[in-house]
């Protein structure tokens, strides 16, 4: 039984095939599209046009009284996917959406298809599919109301949750059909029938909001913190605060005797390296959470620091600069850079840092475990629920299929979820106490010491400016400890999908361009971001095309626009990029028309070139990331004592046709303002192999005082429904930081080139 109660138009609904099935009742039409059979029996399976995979991945199902529940495959944290989704069956089946409600499908990849909620992808890979679904139930409707009418299928349509005989004015309601609809067989893709774009009811209209929004401003809503069962027992764990760290000694005993202590358990950490595994340590399980965090508070713990211990952030600054000043491993090359560059008159150089990062979602990991001899389910805020059930099973020593995971809403994400060590440790702790529900909450304090961080990078750029001021080479060394160190711990060099993102995979009109990556060691676990490697990447190569402009005396949005030449249409490839966030190159090329119309659009926006008031600037960044091009222009004035105010930022996309544009300028102002607080503020510092900052008075986000007072997000209009469709969460974070100390130097002549920027504006 699930613990979250199900919602007709808000919260989350967690169902299975079956529980659809037993509460919709006989006479009501499932289609079920997820399985890969079903897939094949109804679409074919073959690859689509648009670079998306034919898997339509939901569950569709319409009930006698004519309420169509749609099962949303993808997590919700805020992005809309749980809206946007169901939004495109909706359409595509003249479904009135006042009638539709939403479920959350559990953790199945056998059935509903890849489910990681990552990558910016889940629309852009999903949206034909999702038309597929819809398009099938809706001809299945018309051919049910034909049959019963006697006339040919072509005289009858669907539209607004009704099929109508055109001739005779004769009308069914979709309930009315679901019985007889449910005994045809689905249309396979030769006969099916998509919607004329000009037609859409819903799609890039931006007036569906959010299909949870009511139940997450009156409390309903159910996130991972609020699940609760029967006879729930909480729990907290003190974890090695080094990674690699282990238990050498414990007394439990004080801990036993807090009011409330249950029982005190040691986790033990993998024998092996095993990625999302727990770190290991002691859990303290009791009847509530106050008493286990008053319990944890009570333990004593002796800790063997492990290989990790001396990990200094400072020292580690200064291992990265050197290994940026020397030769590295080759991962782009055009032309000869270093030559060039060796004979140089003129050479413009700089080096950019940015920290670790954390995710901080502002709920922090939380997971509930039932564990029984033979099975496991879990409740639990997680992005990724197939890798969830696999790491659960393999500790557990389950069959997977005994693995079952209820999706809740999360309450942030931004990768952090992705990894489910905290789901694993509630499955451990149930089957400790006899399989009695237990909840694992981690607090602020835990995330930030025990989390997967994002990297810390420290970027080189070097180039030699000809006669013109135009760069004739530039050598890039990026160095820092890559996602890979998670899955190999031996990895010392970063990923060809993170050296793509913003390094290698740029298209600057440069003739001899070089891309190095030295080897980083990783004393931390390394994790998914927002936006990943395109953070620092993109904070380098944008700062320092501007600094390029400065030695030329150009103007840098101009410079810009000259670095990335005329209008052309780039096999990535080409330019050492061979992931193009893993989509078909013939069908995302890198186009630098649309990169220049981001640029164009904020540049118009923001009045570039107007004259500013002393001490205010404007500053300027663009990128390609996530399959979608993004630019901002950032506004800044910053007083004699160092005070920095944004009166105004301005951001666009370019991102093809949009589905649900609400949500889009939604997640384009959420990236501004994350993207403005991890500029300012943004450093997880390491002294002893552990973190400095515990809490939010030291990892400080970004608060009212730190926003821009404007954020205007611009969405650039698709010039068809037939092109293939960008990111959106992702991209709008990376161009924030460099179009901000951009900015600032524009007003005050100082350069910015290490993060967070805090108080180097004073003096």
């Amino acid at each position: 039984m699930n613990a979250i109660l199900p919602s007709p138009r808000g919260g989350v609904m967690n169902l299975s095939r079956r529980a659809l099935l037993m509460g919709l009742g006989a006479g009501s039409l499932v289609l079920a599209a997820g399985g890969a059979s079903a897939q094949q029996r109804a679409f074919g399976g073959a690859a689509m046009p648009g670079g998306l995979r034919d898997a339509p991945n939901l569950f569709v199902a319409l009930a006698r009284d004519g309420t169509v529940t749609i099962l949303c495959h993808r997590s919700e944290m805020g992005q809309g996917v749980r809206t946007g989704m169901p939004l495109i069956v909706a359409e595509e089946m003249e479904a009135d959406w006042a009638r539709v409600a939403v479920g959350q499908a559990p953790g199945d990849e056998a059935r509903f298809g890849n489910q990681d909620t990552d990558g910016s992808r889940s629309t852009r890979q999903g949206f034909l599919s999702m038309r597929r679904v819809g398009a099938a139930v809706r001809q299945m409707l018309e051919t049910a109301a034909a049959e019963r009418w006697r006339v040919p299928v072509a005289e009858v349509a669907a539209t607004n949750h009704t099929v109508v005989h055109r001739a005779s004015g004769r009308s069914l309601g979709f309930g009315d059909l679901a019985e007889a609809a449910s005994a045809l067989p689905v249309p396979d893709r030769a006969t099916l029938r998509l919607k004329d774009p000009a037609a859409f009811r819903y799609l890039g209209k931006g007036e569906a909001g959010l299909v949870d929004n009511r139940a997450i401003t009156t409390g309903r809503a159910g996130y991972g913190i609020d699940t609760r069962m029967d006879g729930m027992l909480h729990a907290v764990i003190a974890r090695p605060p080094v990674l690699g760290g282990k238990v050498r000694r414990f007394d439990a005993a004080a801990a036993a005797a807090i009011p409330g202590v249950l029982r005190v358990v040691p986790i033990e950490a993998p024998a092996q390296h095993a990625p999302f595994q727990p770190l290991g340590g002691i859990a303290i399980v009791a009847e509530n959470t106050w008493a286990a965090l008053k319990g944890r508070e009570a333990l004593v713990v002796e800790w063997d620091a492990g290989p990790h211990g001396a990990y200094n952030s400072t020292a580690y600054r200064a291992e990265l600069e050197a290994a940026a000043r020397s030769p590295g491993q080759v991962v782009r090359d055009d032309g000869d850079a270093p030559a060039v560059l060796a004979a140089a008159t003129r050479r413009v150089e700089a080096e950019y840092y940015v920290p670790h990062l954390s995710q901080a979602p502002m709920e922090p990991p939380v997971a509930t475990a039932r564990v029984t001899a033979d099975a496991a389910e879990v409740w639990a805020s997680v992005q990724a629920p197939e890798a969830t059930r696999k790491n659960v099973a393999d500790r557990l020593g389950l069959p997977l299929d005994k693995v079952t995971v209820n999706v809740t809403l999360l309450g942030g994400g931004f990768g952090r979820k992705s990894k489910p060590d905290f789901v694993v440790e509630a499955a451990i702790l149930s089957r400790a106490m006899d399989g009695r529900p237990v909840k694992v909450t981690w607090t602020r304090e835990d995330d930030l010491r025990n989390g997967y961080l994002h990297m810390v990078s420290l970027d080189r750029l070097e180039a030699a400016l000809g006669a013109d001021g135009k760069p004739q080479a530039l050598r890039h060394r990026t160095v820092g400890p890559s996602i890979t160190s998670t899955f190999v711990p031996t990895s010392e060099h970063q990923g060809p999908f993170e050296l793509a993102m913003s390094a290698t995979g740029l298209p600057l009109a440069i003739p001899n361009y070089r891309v190095e990556n030295p080897a980083a060691k990783a004393h931390t676990r390394i994790g998914w971001f927002r936006s990943v490697a395109n953070i620092p990447h993109a904070f380098a190569v944008q700062s320092f095309i501007a600094e390029m402009a400065h030695a030329a005396g150009r103007d840098p949005k101009d410079y810009l626009l000259e670095l990335i030449g005329p209008d052309r249409r780039i096999d990535p490839g080409t330019l050492a990029d061979r992931w193009n966030y893993g989509e078909d190159p013939a069908l995302y090329t890198h186009d630098t028309a649309r990169l220049r119309g981001v640029i164009e659009k904020v540049a118009a926006e923001a009045r570039w070139g107007r004259a500013m008031p002393a001490r205010s600037g404007l500053g300027i960044a663009a990128l390609r990331s996530f399959a979608s091009y993004t630019a901002a222009a950032v506004e800044v004035s910053v007083d004699a004592r160092g005070n920095l105010s944004i009166p105004r930022v301005d951001i666009a996309i370019d991102c093809g046709p949009v589905v649900n544009p609400e949500r889009v300028r939604s997640q384009l102002e959420g990236a501004v303002v994350q993207g403005i607080g991890l500029a300012m503020l943004g450093e997880i510092s390491f002294a002893d192999g552990a973190t400095e900052q515990v809490n939010f008075d030291t990892y400080e986000l970004a608060r009212m005082d730190t926003a821009p007072r404007e954020i205007h997000a611009h969405i650039i209009p698709a010039g068809s429904w037939d092109e293939p469709m960008g990111g959106v969460g992702e991209p709008g974070v990376p161009v924030v930081a460099p179009a901000l100390t951009n900015a600032i130097f524009a007003a005050i002549g100082k350069r910015i080139r290490t993060l967070p920027i805090r108080n180097q504006l004073a003096g």
